[in-house]
């Protein structure tokens, strides 16, 4: 069966460290990797990018179809996705930009690369601009190095407080500019009363992650453990009815966030401080009674001898 015209590129593109031909010659090119809304696969696609610092700009331009492309609501749907430049690989968040920010940030686009404007002028809908940010443990904090499972797991946790605080700092700027506008007695209208893309991309990559890594302890690290340190027993099932509240809330999140247009702000508000509280507490437990036992297990896991002969 003959390649796609988009997995042609992708070949092409892993094979010559992130050059390629044909229309997509001389231009900046990334693959994307979303998970799909509905199936849960991964799904890649090739898309030129412009560079905004540390942050990548992609345009949801679907070469001025009336429809947005399958990948931008498959990152709406898991916003953790994986990027490819040249021979470099890094996970992202994918947040698209709203309002005057987007504005802002497609006229930059359109700097570099003008055929956007014209894919604009094609179609009544707005292009989505979706700034794709390193989904990485800010430096300085967290293990130096990643050697043994205590060193993952507080990898792991360090980017998820890291995560969480962004959330909360951005939500805190939500209720701040909302403030400062009815302070301020301007005629016009007030701030939308949704929390907007950002903080709900935000919270959904932060809550999918949390719920990825307590799954994965539940059913495989601490049934593991419980062989080798059964005097631990007590700690695994605090562990996990902690587990249990944590999800609680994030079930409580993910339904303020379904609809970010309708959410209510002082709810969400709420909800975010209780998951920072039981979180705080609970890692905090996890780190104190895991981590010495776990500084002996080795990181990655050693692979099991090939017994063929």
């Amino acid at each position: 069966m003959p390649l796609s015209f988009n997995q042609s590129v992708i070949e092409e593109f892993r094979s010559h460290a992130g050059k390629v031909g044909g229309p997509f010659a001389g231009g900046d090119l990334l693959l994307l990797t979303t998970t799909g809304a509905r199936t849960g696969r991964p799904h890649t696609t090739p898309l030129g990018y412009v560079a905004d610092g540390d942050r990548l700009l992609v345009v949801g331009s679907n070469l001025g179809a009336a429809s947005h492309p399958a990948w931008y609501h498959n990152l709406l749907a898991h916003p953790v996705v994986g990027v490819e430049v040249g021979t470099e690989e890094f996970e992202a968040i994918a947040v698209p930009a709203e309002g005057a920010r987007r504005d802002r940030l497609f006229e930059q686009v359109v700097r570099v690369a003008p055929g956007y404007a014209e894919y604009q002028a094609s179609t009544d809908r707005i292009l989505p601009v979706v700034v794709l940010e390193r989904s990485e443990v800010p430096a300085g904090e967290g293990p130096a190095e990643v050697t043994t499972l205590a060193d993952k797991i507080l990898e792991v946790h360090t980017w998820l407080r890291h995560q969480l605080r962004q959330v909360s700092a951005e939500t805190d700027a939500h209720f701040a500019a909302r403030a400062a506008h009815q302070r301020s007695g301007e005629p016009g209208e007030p701030p939308a009363p949704g929390l907007g893309l950002q903080i709900r991309q935000r919270c959904l990559a932060f809550c999918q992650a949390l719920e990825f890594h307590h799954t994965g302890e539940d059913g495989h690290v601490f049934p593991v453990m419980a062989g080798y340190h059964p005097h631990l027993a007590d700690t695994f099932d605090r562990l996990r009815e902690e587990h249990r509240t944590v999800a609680a809330i994030q079930g409580e999140l993910a339904a303020l966030i379904a609809d970010i247009g309708a959410a209510d702000p002082e709810r969400f508000r709420t909800e975010l401080a209780r998951m920072s509280q039981e979180l705080t507490a609970h890692f905090a437990y996890e780190e104190e009674q895991l981590l010495p036992v776990l500084a002996e297990v080795p990181w990655p896991p050693a692979k099991a001898p090939d017994s063929t002969p």
